[in-house]
C-alpha cells in the first residue's frame, strides 16, 4: 500500500501523466489492494460517489467566481489602470518599473486570488513595459514570476479556500492572516529590486507631481475599490466568502461592460469558456484528490504518516522545519490545489497533535506551495513568465535566483514567528 499510494503516484507524475488522472489511477489500485479481493473491482462504484461528494462544499463555489472576476479584469483596461497607478506611486524608486511590477501585483492580488491570473494577465503588461524601457527580459520575467506569488497570499486566495474546506478554519480568518505576510513579501521584493537596480543602473521615472498622482488615482479608483469592498464586506459580516466572490464578479462585469465599455460580447463568451475550462480542471483535480485521500485514510497510511511525524520530534519548530522541506519538494512537482487536498489532511492531523494553530499552519502551507510555483522543474509561473518574455527556461531559473532570497526569507520569518500571520485575525476577531 505504501509503495502504491506514494511510489506509484511519484512514478506516474514523473512519466508526465496529469495530476488528476494519476491520483485516480493510484487511488483505484490502492483501493483494490486494500480490499484484498478481485471482487473489489465491482465495488469501485464508490469512487464517483466520493468524487462527487467532495465537490458539494459551498465554499468551492467561490473558486470559479474569483477566476471569472480575474479574467474579466484582464480582458478590459482594469489591469492597465492598476499598472499605471502603481507606476506613478512607486516608479520613481531605483529600479522604477520593477517596483511597479511588484506593487501592481499586490493591488491585483486583492481581486484575483490566483498566481496564474497575475502572471498571465498583468504579467503581459508588466514585462512589455519593462523591456520597452530598457530592462533586461530576464529580470522583467523574474520580477513578474516572483511577484505573482503575492496573489494567493494576500486576500482573496483560492488556495486558502481549498485549505478551509479540509481544515474547518474560517476563510475570513485565513484571508486576514495573509494581509501582513503579503505586505511584507512586497516590501522584501522591492528591497531586492533596489539592490539589483543599482548594480544594473536601471531607469526610473521622475518623482510625480500631485497632479500626476491625482490623475492616475482617478484613472484607477474604481478597480482599486474592489479589495476594499471585499475585505470590508467579509470582515464586517455583510457577506460570506462565497458571496464576496459573487460581488467581485458582478463588480468586474459592471465596470468592464457598463463603466468602461470594453467588454464586447464575443470576448465575454470567450472568457466564460476559459473560466469553465479552468474550473473543470480544478474540479477534477479536487475530486480525484478527495478520492485518493479517502483511500489513504481507509488504508490507515495517513495515520501511520502522522504518527511518524509526531514521533520524529516533539519540538514544533523542528516539526515545521521538516514540513517546510517536504512541502517545498511537493510544490516543485504537484499543483497547489492537489497538494493541499492530498497532503493537507495528513499534515494537519500531525500538526494538531503537536498543538500547532491550524490557521498558522495553513498560512505556512499555502506560502510553501506558492513558492513551489516558482521552482523548477514544473513551476507554472516560471513557464508563463518565460514564454511572455521570450527567454529560455534555463535563463528564467537563473534570473529567479535573487528573488528566492525574499521568498524564502518570508517563509522562515512566518515559520519561526507565527504572530506575523495570526496577529491580524486575532485582533479583528
Amino acid at each position: 500500500m505504501t509503495f502504491i499510494l506514494t511510489g506509484g503516484l511519484i512514478i506516474l507524475l514523473a512519466l508526465g501523466l496529469p495530476v488528476g488522472i494519476s491520483l485516480c489511477v493510484v487511488g483505484c489500485l490502492g483501493y483494490i489492494v486494500n480490499m484484498g479481493s478481485i471482487n473489489s473491482w465491482f465495488m469501485l462504484f464508490s469512487m464517483p460517489l466520493k468524487m462527487n461528494s467532495s465537490l458539494t462544499n459551498f465554499l468551492l463555489l467561490s473558486i470559479p467566481l474569483f477566476i471569472l472576476a480575474a479574467k474579466l479584469m484582464n480582458g478590459s483596461s482594469i489591469t492597465k489602470r492598476i499598472f499605471d497607478f502603481a507606476n506613478v506611486t512607486v516608479g520613481w524608486l531605483p529600479g522604477g518599473l520593477g517596483h511597479t511590477n511588484i506593487f501592481a501585483s499586490l493591488l491585483f492580488a486583492g481581486m484575483s486570488g490566483t498566481a496564474v491570473s497575475d502572471a498571465a494577465g498583468l504579467g503581459q503588461i508588466e514585462i512589455k513595459a519593462m523591456v520597452d524601457a530598457g530592462y533586461d527580459p530576464d529580470f522583467s520575467a523574474a520580477a513578474t514570476a516572483a511577484s505573482s506569488t503575492i496573489g494567493p497570499i494576500f486576500p482573496p486566495s483560492v488556495p486558502m479556500v481549498m485549505y478551509s474546506t479540509i481544515s474547518g478554519v474560517s476563510v475570513g480568518s485565513l484571508f486576514m492572516g495573509g494581509v501582513v505576510p503579503g505586505v511584507l513579501m512586497t516590501i522584501a521584493m522591492m528591497v531586492m529590486v533596489i539592490v539589483y537596480a543599482r548594480k544594473k543602473n536601471y531607469p526610473r521615472r521622475p518623482f510625480p507631481t500631485f497632479r500626476e498622482f491625482w490623475e492616475a488615482f482617478k484613472y484607477a479608483i474604481i478597480p482599486l475599490l474592489t479589495p476594499v469592498i471585499l475585505l470590508t464586506g467579509i470582515w464586517s459580516g455583510w457577506f460570506t466568502t462565497t458571496e464576496a466572490a459573487v460581488v467581485a464578479t458582478v463588480y468586474a462585469l459592471i465596470v468592464s461592460t457598463l463603466v468602461y465599455r470594453e467588454m464586447p460580447f464575443k470576448l465575454f463568451v470567450q472568457i466564460l469558456k476559459e473560466t469553465a475550462k479552468d474550473t473543470a480542471s480544478i474540479g477534477f483535480v479536487t475530486a480525484a484528490a478527495a478520492f485518493y485521500g479517502w483511500v489513504l485514510a481507509r488504508s490507515g497510511l495517513n495515520n501511520t504518516i502522522a504518527e511518524f511525524l509526531v514521533s520524529f520530534t516533539t519540538n514544533p519548530v523542528v516539526f515545521m522545519f521538516v514540513v517546510n522541506i517536504f512541502l517545498l519538494i511537493v510544490g516543485c512537482f504537484m499543483e497547489s490545489i492537489a497538494a493541499i487536498m492530498v497532503f493537507g489532511p495528513v499534515l494537519l492531523q500531525a500538526s494538531n497533535a503537536m498543538g500547532i494553530d491550524p490557521l498558522y499552519f495553513g498560512l505556512v502551507m499555502v506560502l510553501n506551495l506558492m513558492i513551489g510555483l516558482n521552482t523548477p522543474p514544473f513551476g507554472i509561473t516560471l513557464f508563463i513568465s518565460a514564454d511572455i518574455a521570450g527567454i529560455s527556461f534555463k535563463q528564467m531559473v537563473k534570473a529567479m535566483l535573487p528573488f528566492y532570497v525574499p521568498l524564502f526569507g518570508m517563509l522562515i520569518l512566518l515559520s519561526v514567528f507565527p504572530p506575523v500571520g495570526t496577529w491580524l485575525p486575532s485582533l479583528l476577531v
